[in-house]
């Protein structure tokens, strides 16, 4: 375990599974057609790669990059880094995002997202924390349901480390009071 972390929360044995589940089920639900995986940059980077080779479809990857953190605090402001580099018109499209908690960013890029035009959209999502839930936003595909906890790892960063943890750990708080 990292130094910097008080526990882990997620092996990388049930990481493995949960996303392999969540393919499986993407899989099912759309059998016969192509989907179009929206990756939310950067947090989503591992969970996309492996999710992905666990869909056995024709699968198209786009990606966009979004901002309302500072740190280890939401801005409530969404910002839009990075779009999409093809159109999703008409197409069965999925927002893979590492974590939703305040649900604010998923709301915006939901609400971005159907203004494209989409067959359909859905939310995936590697981790839901739903007590801190400020907006209401439907997820389909959730591997793990989370406490109210600081997590870091698989994809997943605080200033732009620990996303390279296999494993989804709990960050103490002299790590995060150590690196503003």
């Amino acid at each position: 375990m990292h130094k910097d972390l008080q526990e882990i929360l997620i092996s990388r044995e049930d990481l493995a599974a949960g996303v392999k589940k969540l393919g499986e089920q993407i899989t099912r639900d759309y059998a016969g057609r192509t989907v179009t995986l929206v990756g939310v940059l950067k947090g989503c980077t591992l969970f996309l790669a492996d999710l992905a080779r666990h869909i056995d479809l024709d699968t198209r990857l786009d990606f966009m990059m979004v901002s309302s953190y500072h740190g280890e605090h939401s801005t409530g402001v969404v910002r839009i880094l990075l779009d999409l580099k093809e159109s999703v018109e008409g197409s069965d499209v999925i927002i893979v995002e590492d974590i939703v908690d305040s649900g604010l960013t998923m709301q915006y890029m939901l609400q971005n997202m159907k203004t494209r035009l989409p067959r359909s959209v859905e939310v995936c999502t590697l981790l839901d924390k739903p007590s801190r839930r400020k907006a209401q936003v439907p997820i389909k595909y959730s591997a793990f349901s989370i406490p109210d906890k600081f997590v870091v790892g698989y994809g997943l960063d605080y200033n732009g480390i620990y996303r390279n943890l296999p494993y989804i750990g709990v960050l103490k708080e002299s790590a995060i009071q150590g690196k503003n």
